[in-house]
């Protein structure tokens, strides 16, 4: 077979300029990088050498964790790859694959390959692992097991002990008669039920949809349980994968849980509950063998943790989250599913609900009798069939209240997959649903379809701009809120880094004094943190302005769930200049009108989930900027990261078809 001819630029680094045969030819065309072949070649030279079928399947796994899947499946692997360049075009079928009916006995044959599982024969201390035509890296196929055997025992563990009568009133108390009778979702009463009665569980749902109000009323019901069997207060971790998480956590439980129905110790202890990242509860040691000083042999010492943002939690994170919560203690996994996944490997979240995700509870009939017992409501559900075990403690809330009906309508339709009925919501331009079709390279200064987008983004700056020089750090932090530019792209055509040098060229034009003389720091200037800094409070992702507070004196201010939190300049470090931002930095918040830019349609950033990540960032309006081709691409392409997880805490029923 004849390498493809490609013309590349000998000094990109990442190309593997000494690789030679198949390895040169996968990386040369982009397919492999760099560190992917060094990788393999090294393991291959640790057992004095391997056939280069062999290499070539390790850097392929090596790669697979690069993209965030878990594996690699040597079946089909020629079908599903692709060049990481965007504007390669390449014939997969033209690079030297080998036969894929005997690549995974060669593979298996090799010293690298352990197979099967440790209940096979075989040997154990090896860096591949192969379960049929699966290729994983030792490491992640660990982490796999572990966590599905975790999540198991847990499941099926003796639940822990419950004042039922003290709970059903709880329940009553804090989430109302019921939603026909002025209270909320029942959904939310069920997941905090569930949380109650189980060791794990699942609260999951969109945005909107009262998750973080839930976890603050099922806080206060495991307080009143612990009163009532006379057991110390509970030692509540709250938790999150990112600083900005973890404080809107924090600030969400205290705002409600000051208006909650509860006894005044119980607020109290609900006021004082802290939250931090889930890498300083564990304890991260940077350049420790133990990553964490927290593990099985050293666990934590709570009695409940409860993670918020839990689809951006990483396999081996989730592995090492599990392995520190004591057996005994409560685990409750807050999330959106649907949502962009962990920036690692794995889609721990979406695995776990699993089929949940796409319809109504799937609950054995044990579990369902103990929820009606405590609830007082027939419940309707799905049997999960035999070995689905999870599923017991998984509760998607459906009800949303934060945004309107068209954008609603754009968001069901996304996460759907239908690309029909999410044009046809885009086109019908109601509810505040705008869709501008221009090209992602256009001129966004003189392009007459975008005029209304700039009229909006200088409106909202220059509320900004002159509340900030009026000194009105509140009233500058609710227009920076009214309008956001999102991006799938950091740079290029579409980016962030070109729509706010844009940004700033019309406001400079629009605004006079606006960034005057140069300077760095003026009043009004719109402030996104790149970086955590827990010592002012302050996280990766969090938005602020530069306010006047009198006498030229220039102070940075943030929102805190109504309260400011004002800032020296001078210990301020990793910012720069929001008017547009990535729709990563922008997931976990929310704003009044969103500018959502898509990219031409043959970018691989364009998923389902970056799609729907975008469009429910919209509390009021969604204005969509980009080509219908994009649209479809994006609703079409889902993010299917391989993962066994699912199959392992899912188990189809003998004769079903694969969920």
């Amino acid at each position: 077979m004849t390498t493809p001819a490609l013309a590349t630029d000998p000094f990109d680094g990442r190309r593997a300029a000494t690789a030679s045969g198949p390895l040169g030819a996968f990386s040369q065309a982009t397919v492999l990088e760099a560190a992917d072949v060094h990788t393999a070649t090294t393991l291959a030279r640790l057992v004095g050498g391997a056939d280069g079928e062999v290499v070539l399947a390790a850097a392929l796994a090596v790669r697979a964790v690069r993209l965030g899947h878990v594996y690699v499946d040597l079946t089909d692997v020629a079908v599903t790859a692709a060049p990481d360049e965007e504007d390669v075009e390449l014939d997969l079928g033209s690079l030297p694959w080998p036969d894929p009916a005997t690549w995974p006995s060669v593979v298996a044959a090799s010293p690298l390959t352990a197979v099967g599982s440790p209940a096979e024969d075989g040997p154990e201390n090896r860096p591949l692992r192969l379960l049929g035509s699966r290729l994983y890296l030792d490491r992640y196929w660990r982490h796999e097991a572990q966590v599905a055997a975790d999540l198991r025992r847990r499941s099926t563990a003796d639940q822990p002990a419950v004042d039922l009568a003290v709970l059903s009133s709880g329940l009553t108390r804090l989430f109302g008669p019921g939603p026909d009778d002025g209270g909320v979702d029942d959904l939310q009463r069920l997941a905090a039920a569930t949380v109650l009665l189980r060791r794990f569980a699942v609260v999951a749902g969109g945005p909107g949809t009262g998750k973080t109000t839930t976890v603050a009323r099922i806080l206060a019901l495991l307080h009143e349980q612990a009163a009532a069997l006379g057991q110390p207060p509970p030692r509540v971790a709250l938790a999150a994968p990112t600083g900005k998480a973890a404080a809107r956590l924090a600030e969400a439980v205290h705002h409600e849980a000051a208006s909650l129905d509860v006894d005044p110790a119980v607020r109290r202890a609900l006021l004082s509950t802290p939250a931090s990242t889930l890498h300083r509860l564990l304890g991260w040691q940077p350049g420790s063998r133990s990553r964490f000083r927290h593990d099985a042999t050293n666990p934590l010492g709570h009695t409940t943790v409860i993670v918020d943002e839990s689809s951006m939690v990483s396999l081996s994170l989730m592995a090492s989250l599990l392995a520190a919560v004591r057996p005994s203690a409560r685990l409750v996994l807050v999330g959106d599913p649907r949502q962009l996944a962990s920036v690692e490997a794995g889609a721990v979240l979406g695995d776990i609900v699993g089929p949940s995700g796409g319809g109504g509870l799937r609950l054995s009939a044990a579990a369902r009798s103990a929820l009606e017992g405590v609830t007082g409501r027939p419940i309707t559900a799905e049997d999960p069939g035999p070995g689905a075990v999870v599923a017991d403690g998984i509760v998607v809330l459906r009800r949303v209240h934060r945004f309107g009906a068209g954008v609603a309508a754009v968001a069901e339709a996304i996460d759907g997959g239908d690309a029909d009925r999410a044009v046809a919501a885009l086109q019908a331009g109601t509810g505040g649903v705008q869709w501008i079709e221009v090209p992602p390279e256009v001129d966004v200064t003189r392009a007459p379809e975008l005029a209304g987008v700039r009229r909006a983004v200088v409106t909202a700056a220059s509320a900004v701009f002159d509340a900030a020089r009026a000194g009105e750090g509140r009233a500058a932090l609710d227009a920076l809120g009214s309008v956001q530019v999102l991006c799938a792209h950091r740079r290029g055509p579409g980016g962030a880094a070109s729509w706010r040098s844009e940004i700033e060229r019309w406001l400079r034009s629009a605004l006079p004094g606006h960034g005057a003389g140069g300077s760095r720091w003026y009043a009004g200037r719109p402030l996104l943190v790149t970086e955590n800094d827990h010592a002012l409070g302050v996280f990766n992702g969090d938005t602020g302005v530069v306010v006047d507070v009198g006498g030229g004196r220039l102070r940075a201010v943030f929102d805190r769930r109504g309260a400011l939190l004002s800032l020296p300049l001078t210990r301020l470090g990793s910012v720069e200049s929001l008017s547009a931002m990535t729709i990563h930095k922008a997931q976990g918040s929310q704003f009044g009108s969103v500018v959502v830019v898509l990219p031409r349609p043959t970018s691989r950033a364009l998923t389902r989930e970056l799609l729907y990540t975008a469009v429910t960032r919209a509390q009021e309006s969604l204005t969509l900027v980009g080509p219908e081709a994009s649209v479809r691409t994006a609703i079409g392409r889902p993010v299917a990261r391989a993962s066994g997880l699912g199959d392992a805490l899912w188990p189809t029923p003998p004769g079903a078809a694969a969920l």
